[in-house]
């Protein structure tokens, strides 16, 4: 019995056309899996993608917090809170003038030549 004798039967041609409806349907779940359910690959990607982004940006907001702390520990004492409303927001007591100078560097002006 060789192979010729094998591929004859009628069990062998059964078995190849199952095998080949089983391999369609395979191949038709995993195409439907991958790129056309609510729970595809290309969603999951994006999804992964969307998650670094936010752990990058928990991250930077984490530090900036840190930073906040201390400038508001900074803060506490009365002096340098005088200090930074003198810097920040131009504040000034009764009876003192504020002069701002500005120099020719750090003007955001074009040379004309």
């Amino acid at each position: 019995m060789g192979w010729k004798d094998l591929k004859k039967k009628k069990w062998y041609k059964i078995l190849t056309i199952f095998s080949s409806i089983y391999i369609l349907i395979l191949t038709a779940f995993v195409i439907w899996m991958v790129f056309f359910d609510t729970n595809s690959l290309r969603i999951h990607m994006e999804l992964k993608s969307e998650i670094d982004n936010l752990e990058k940006q928990k991250d930077y907001l984490k530090k900036q917090i840190s930073k906040d702390k201390k400038i508001i520990e900074k803060l506490s004492d009365p002096e340098e809170l005088e200090k930074f409303a003198r810097e920040q927001y131009y504040l000034k007591k009764k009876n003192e003038e504020i002069y701002l100078i500005e120099y020719e560097d750090s003007l955001k002006t074009k040379n004309k030549k």
